[in-house]
This record gives C-alpha cells, structure tokens and sequence, in this order.
C-alpha cells in the first residue's frame, strides 16, 4: 500500500503514512473517520496471525491493555480483524491506539545526545509510574526498552506496546519467541534470559537497564550475539554506571545496580519501591538502595578479563604460577576475614548482653496479599497492625491489599503502626441502556470508566440497520459489578450508508465499499461549483440510511473545470460590407 492509496480497516479508520515496521507488526498513522481524530493503526504479519492461539491471545491482551487508563500509557481505543490484502484472505488482527507526536528514546539515544541525570531520572520514573499501574492491572510488559518509550514535544513520557509483548511471549510459536528473545536481549532479565517465570520484577531489571542507558548512552552489556548478551545478563555483574561516567554520584549508582540485581530476592520488589526511590533522590533525601561497594586496590596488581593485570611498579613481574597463588590466597584470606566479620556484628551483641533490636527495619511490601497474609508479614518485621481500610477497586481481587503506609521498602522504627487498606471488590453500577448505539460506540461507553465492563459484541438476526445494538445481557438498568462481562447483541441487517459528501469520487468509492457496497453509479455535472473537479456534491440515499448490501448508491460528482482566461486578439478593422445576417442565408 502506498501513502497516495489509502486503505480503510474496520470501515473506520483510513490508514496513510508509514510509521513503523518491526519483525511482527506494521504501524500506520489513520484517521478515525468516525470521530476524526488521528490514530495509531497496528497490523500483525500475516504468518502470526494464522495461528489461531496467537489470535485468541492476542484479543485477550488487546483487551486487557484497552482497560489501561495512564496518562503515561499510550491508550488503545479499538481492535479487530481484517482480511489481508495480500491474497492470502487471512484474518489479520489489528489495534487501533493512541497517536502520540514525539520520538522515542532509541531514536533519541542514536543521535548521541546527552541526555542530563536528572532529566533521565524523571523519564525512569514516568515509566515506573506506568508499570506500577499496570502491575497492579494483572499486566507485565516484558519488553521494556527505548524503543517503547516516546517523548512528546512537550516532554511527557508514553510507554507502549502493552500486551503485545505478553501474547508474544507466552505464544507457542518458537519462531515468535525467538524473534521476541533476538529483539530485546539487550533488556532482558536473568530469568527472562533462562526461559522462566517472569514476573512484575523482571520490568523492574528492564527499567534498570533502561536508566542505565540514559545515563551512559550504552547498556549495562553489550556482545557481538544475542546469546552472549543473555549469558551476560544472567552471570557478569554490570560495571556501576559511574564508570562510564565519572560525574555521577553514588546514589544513582545504589539505584542503577539494585534495579540490575541478578537474583529477583535482591532487587526492587516493586516498580513503585523503585519509583519512590528515584523521588527521593530527586528530592535531596537518602536512597534506600545500599551503596554499590568500591573495588579495592592493590598494589600487586588488579584484575581484566583475562586474569590479573601487570603489576603498577617497576619490579621484575614474578612467574605466573607462583603470582597465581599468591592471588588465590589473598582473595582466601579476604573471603575469610568478611565472614568473620560478619559472624562477629551477629554474635558480638549477645555476648555482651546487648539484646537491643536494630535502630530500622524495612516495611514489608503487603501489595497483592490477602489480610491475614499482610498481618502476619507485619508482625514477623517487628511491626504493629494499624487501621485496614476496605476500599472498592477495579483492578484488585476483593480481599487483597491494595495500599498502605508507611510505603513497602521504607526503614521505621520498631513497633511502628502500619495502616494497609483491602479491595472491597468491583464497585456496583447500573448497566446503561446502549440498544440503538452502534456496535463500536457502545463498546467504547461501556469499556470505559464507570463501567470497565468486558464487553463481548455478538451479531444476531434482526431487520435494524446492521452493526446497531437491539439487545444487551445484564439487560439496562441491571445492578452489576464493576467489570462484569456483558454481552452486546447488534444487528445483522442493513448497514448504514456512510457520508462521503465532499470526499474526492477514489475516497467515496473505497469507503463505500468498506462498508459493504458495491453498487456505486457515478453522475457527473458540469454545472459550476467551487468545489474541486472530482467532489462528491451529493449522494442517494444519504448518509446514515440503512440499504441492504445490493442496494444501489448514486452519486453526484462535479466535473466543472473553472475556465481560464482567453487571450487578448488585435483589434479588427470595420469589413468593407456588412455581414450577412441569419436570415439572409438560403
């Protein structure tokens, strides 16, 4: 498809300049024909989209992250399937988004810019904010990386591709996998790298080497493979980001590299305990992460790839064996003297009678447990249970913990009361009556809050003009859940007839045939008109009137052409005689 030949997908959304194209995807800029506004339109291969898994996961997810409402979220409004034009007649999934201006931070990273600490901080912790919702929504991202994040001109932060990710990953198809595993490696965690389980710290990791690359402009490992990167993500430890720049403080280095800790034990056990501590940097407050310890020197020697460096002095270098050795029992004795230390902080205290609890112990993080759960974590910390609050909530199972204060990850004192607030489940609301809307509007209302149903649209016979709603179960006026899956019956009748006045005669045409018809009869009138040669001036029936598929459209081009001035000719002379008259004729 070239840009001067548009298509129109899903009867709705016109589709112009490329945007994108990736290993699975197309992405094009559209316009919404309905609403007229501008659109992101997503459209898999068609290779993915004949494995009807693929396709029943990918909804799902569509739909999931449709429920997703974050300002740092590029939405997604719409999703369907459409034949491929390719010949091969496959049902080709799509999603219709969000259009974001703006660049992404790949392409912004590729030019070399520098991009200030601070600066990368704020975008890291709009991106946490992001997740911390979409983890809260049952939703992992699993693909975090420039590529997915935009700037927009005005400098807020959109993360996208919510979802997809997920139906790709957990798709059967090991082409899809691989091709998941080869794009991302450089963003990969330790247990995404192995094949495991993954959960909502694996984002974290992946928001780690995200920062970490907007404040080195490298990641944490590069390779000259796919596979060397993973094996590096899951054994070799990342050289701190002060490294590459010496400029950077401590601080960010404790939160670069807790963010990067290999076991998921030892990372931020949240995207928002991460989140609060980038706030606290910026803040001017101490970071709760630990500080990343300096690497000893040595005036033996220190230590490359390959094994111990040449020694910084002008001795004769000693034989390599023997230097080995002398290594090995250096490293022995350290190793020995730090778990004799650490044996000592632990028993010192009780022989001396010191039984003294420690001056803070850190908040446990209760999000997701059940009440009994969230009281027995506080009390195994040495913490007193406050107030528990029951609160409705649209992405909480009813009786997990939803909040609490102090926050996860904060150092208290002993016997500090912890308050924690437990879903009460999906409000209640009053299913609305949408019978007369049309299919894709009433999805719309009824997805959005204050419902965020699930909405699953069913055609059914009926004589109503095709696509509009003649029944819906919970039927109107119904007590229902917040959330509950709903069922929107529309018409199989005739389909309304689109407005194409004032479109050039190729556009009309190829909307009409999207919505159906295809007997289209073209009159041209000659008569003068300001609209441009080619213009729709009128149409039979006009817009919105139900006809059957057969029907017959009649449409009313101009074909005037403003004619242009004639030239000036030279004066003539008066004729020696008078010219003969009409009537003189024989």
């Amino acid at each position: 498809m070239s840009n001067a030949e548009p298509t129109v997908v899903g009867g709705r959304y016109q589709l112009g300049e490329l945007l994108g194209r990736g290993g699975m995807a197309e992405v094009r800029k559209g316009v919404d024909l309905r609403l007229g506004r501008a659109v992101a339109v997503k459209r898999l291969r068609t290779d993915l989209a004949t494995d009807a898994t693929f396709q029943a996961r990918f909804r799902r997810e569509a739909q999931s992250s449709a429920a997703l409402n974050h300002p740092s979220i590029v939405a997604v409004y719409d999703t369907g399937e459409e034949l491929a034009t390719d010949g091969s007649d496959v049902a080709q999934p799509y999603i219709v988004m969000e259009y974001v201006e703006g660049r992404t931070l790949r392409d912004i990273l590729r030019e070399g810019r520098k991009i200030l600490p601070e600066r990368a901080l704020e975008i890291t912790s709009s991106v946490l904010s992001a997740l911390d919702y979409s983890h809260r929504a049952g939703i992992i991202h699993r693909d975090i990386k420039p590529g997915n994040v935009m700037l927009t001109p005005a400098g807020d932060v959109k993360v996208m591709d919510f979802g997809i990710a997920r139906a790709v990953s957990d798709s059967a198809s090991t082409m899809t996998q691989t091709a998941a595993v080869v794009g991302t490696a450089q963003y990969l965690s330790p247990e995404q790298a192995r094949g495991e389980t993954v959960d909502s710290r694996s984002d974290v990791y992946s928001a780690g080497c995200l920062l970490y690359e907007l404040l080195t402009g490298r990641p944490p490992f590069v390779g000259d493979s796919p596979v060397a990167v993973a094996y590096q993500h899951v054994r070799e430890p990342a050289q701190p980001p002060s490294d590459h720049d010496t400029e950077l403080p401590p601080e960010i280095d404790a939160i670069v590299m807790k963010a990067l800790a290999k076991r998921v034990e030892d990372r931020y056990q949240s995207a928002a305990a991460m989140r609060n501590d980038i706030e606290r940097y910026l803040a001017g407050r101490p970071v709760q992460a630990p500080a990343v310890p300096v690497a000893p020197t040595s005036m033996i020697g220190e230590y490359d790839d390959a094994g111990p460096a040449t020694a910084v002095t002008e001795l004769e270098e000693p034989e390599e064996e023997p230097r080995k050795r002398r290594i090995g029992w250096w490293i022995a004795g350290l190793v020995l003297v730090a778990a004799l230390a650490a044996a000592a902080a632990f028993a010192l205290p009780k022989f001396l009678g010191g039984d003294d609890p420690p001056t803070e112990v850190r908040v446990p993080d209760l999000a997701g447990q059940t009440e009994a759960q969230a009281r027995k974590a506080i009390t195994d910390a040495d913490l007193k249970v406050g107030t528990v609050t029951p609160e409705t909530s649209d992405t909480v199972k009813k009786g997990l913990v939803i909040d609490q204060d102090p926050k996860a990850d904060d150092y208290v004192e002993p016997g500090t009361t912890i308050d924690f607030t437990v879903s009460a489940g999906k409000p209640t609301v009053t299913m609305p009556s949408v019978i007369g809307m049309t299919r894709q509007a009433a999805a719309r209302m009824l997805r959005s809050a204050p419902y965020n149903f699930d909405v699953i649209p069913q055609e059914k016979d009926s004589d109503e003009p095709a696509g509009q709603v003649i029944e819906t179960d919970p039927a109107p006026g119904k007590s229902v859940a917040e959330g509950t899956t709903v069922t929107i019956y529309y018409s199989d009748g005739p389909a309304l007839v689109p407005n194409v006045v004032g479109r050039q005669e190729k556009v009309a045409k190829q909307l009409l045939q999207a919505a159906g018809f295809t007997n289209i009869k073209v009159i041209y009138d000659s008569s003068e008109t300001d609209e441009p040669t080619g213009t729709v001036l009128e149409q039979t029936p006009a817009a919105d009137t139900p006809l059957a598929a057969d029907g017959q459209i009649v449409l009313i081009v101009t074909s005037y052409v403003e004619p242009t001035e004639p030239p000036s000719s030279p004066t003539q002379s008066p004729s020696e005689s008078p010219s003969q008259s009409p009537s003189d004729e024989p």
